[in-house]
């Protein structure tokens, strides 16, 4: 049965507004993370949007955040090699990580050019490794920022896929019939792990599919993005009015509060 959630729903006038939105929650998970216990553990996803947010970071937060108190991770990647310019790690390369000071021993990449198999289980153990995890814990990130596919999925977490049954692993190569390839994706649990889970959603081709997420029957296998219900009771969306065009009215400006059960 799917946990109850608190979701705080932001809604920005356009597109720029949510990235700046998204920004400053970054920095401020950042600050937080490090005040509380020293460093921050934060994975990333690739898409549009996020690119504008890593950009942004690079600009104006170069100088305030404690990067070298940061160890940066990915949700997912596609099995290509870096360079290649469907690479989520590459975008956020070029997007922000030339610009800032970050150390390249707490960059923690996927590494999609290696067979699907065998660069899951190098992840999973380059996650153990790093945060020093015993036995079968589960790792926490203190922030996970994901998108929402028009199809449901998050990460790289499809309809009827096999990963939506993973409960055991961190990483996995979650196979995706639909697009004929091999995807690596954090797992739902590791996710709902997370101190702080947001997604990051804009344009009018969004809206329908959110608010069914949100609102419509819980049937994770067909989408997805429902299975993500964090264990701290929190979630946050930050959207543009397009992507919250179709959610109840009362949730469409501003700031406000719908409750999953």
């Amino acid at each position: 049965m799917p946990r109850r959630v608190e979701v705080s729903v932001g809604v920005c006038s356009t597109v720029d507004e949510v990235t700046h939105a998204a920004a400053h929650l970054f920095a401020a998970s950042v600050a937080a993370a490090v005040q509380a216990r020293g460093q921050a553990r934060v994975a990333i996803s690739g898409g549009s949007t996020p690119q504008a947010v890593f950009a942004l970071l690079a600009r104006e937060y170069k100088e305030s955040i404690a990067w070298e108190n940061l160890q940066l991770f990915w949700v997912d990647e596609r099995c290509v090699p870096p360079t290649d310019k469907e690479s989520n790690f590459g975008m956020t390369k070029e997007a922000m990580l030339d610009q800032v000071p970050l150390p390249a021993a707490n960059v923690h990449r996927m590494e999609g050019e290696l067979e699907p198999q065998e660069a899951a289980a190098r992840y999973e153990a380059e996650i153990r490794n790093t945060l020093r995890l015993e036995g079968a814990e589960t790792p926490t990130f203190d922030l996970i920022l994901l998108g929402l596919g028009p199809d449901g999925h998050t990460a790289s977490l499809f309809p009827d896929t096999e990963g939506l049954h993973e409960m055991a692993r961190i990483c996995l190569a979650n196979h995706v019939p639909q697009k004929d390839t091999w995807r690596l994706t954090l797992t739902w649990p590791v996710i709902t792990q997370g101190r702080e889970v947001a997604f990051l959603i804009e344009g009018e081709e969004k809206a329908g599919i959110l608010n069914t997420v949100l609102t419509g029957p819980y049937d994770p296998d067909q989408y997805p993005a429902q299975l993500i219900r964090p264990a701290s009771g929190r979630l946050t969306l930050l959207l543009d009015q397009a992507a919250a065009s179709q959610l109840p009215e009362s949730n469409r400006s501003g700031k406000s509060v719908l409750e999953l059960s």
